[in-house]
């Protein structure tokens, strides 16, 4: 077994993910900003696309908020929209293996959302202090074969918005599954 069945409710759980990720001083979303807010259903991972929202406002997020009441989601995630540029992140922790992509390069979407922050801008940042933070993230979480999405700021800072178990790996497939391999040999 790679990612171990706790590990795996861990990272389906924003909640409990959040708090470790605050426990740790790994970057995340400030719950508070001036460019709107992201709501979250954290009790599980997304079921549809109205479990994550973006809301421009207070009055947007209230009525969100509202209506997460009225399908019985109590457990949420509020954090403040982040500008800069989106990238989608895929590690195997103990191999070496670690890729980041810019979804905004070529238009791949899942919901739509990876558009928000526009096109990207390619910020000067230390993708090896986002390996080391996503591979920080993984090791507590118990989730070795990883991915999820961080927003590069202007000053080339991160945060961590999203942290998968076990993702697609669609832009590196070929590479992943031989790094996946060499996991499981090692252990």
């Amino acid at each position: 077994m790679l990612n171990p069945p706790l590990g795996v409710e861990l990272c389906c759980h924003r909640s409990r993910l959040a708090a470790l990720m605050a426990d740790n001083d790994i970057p995340q979303p400030p719950a508070t900003g001036r460019h709107g807010y992201w709501l979250k259903r954290a009790d599980t991972s997304a079921q549809s696309a109205g479990d994550i929202r973006f809301c421009a406002g207070q009055r947007e997020l209230a009525a969100a908020l509202a209506d997460f009441g009225r399908r019985g989601i109590a457990d949420h995630l509020v954090q403040a929209h982040v500008q800069g540029d989106l990238v989608k992140f895929y590690g195997v922790l103990g191999t070496g293996f670690f890729r980041h992509y810019y979804p905004g390069d070529d238009g791949i979407t899942k919901m739509g959302d990876e558009m928000r922050n526009g096109t990207p801008h390619h910020y000067t940042f230390a993708p090896a202090d986002l390996q080391s933070a996503a591979g920080r993230l993984a090791d507590l979480a118990a989730v070795p074969v990883y991915g999820g999405d961080a927003i590069i700021r202007p000053d080339g800072t991160f945060v961590i918005i999203d942290f998968n178990d076990w993702p697609s790996f669609a832009r590196c497939r070929e590479a992943a599954a031989g790094a996946i391999v060499d996991l499981a040999t090692h252990r």
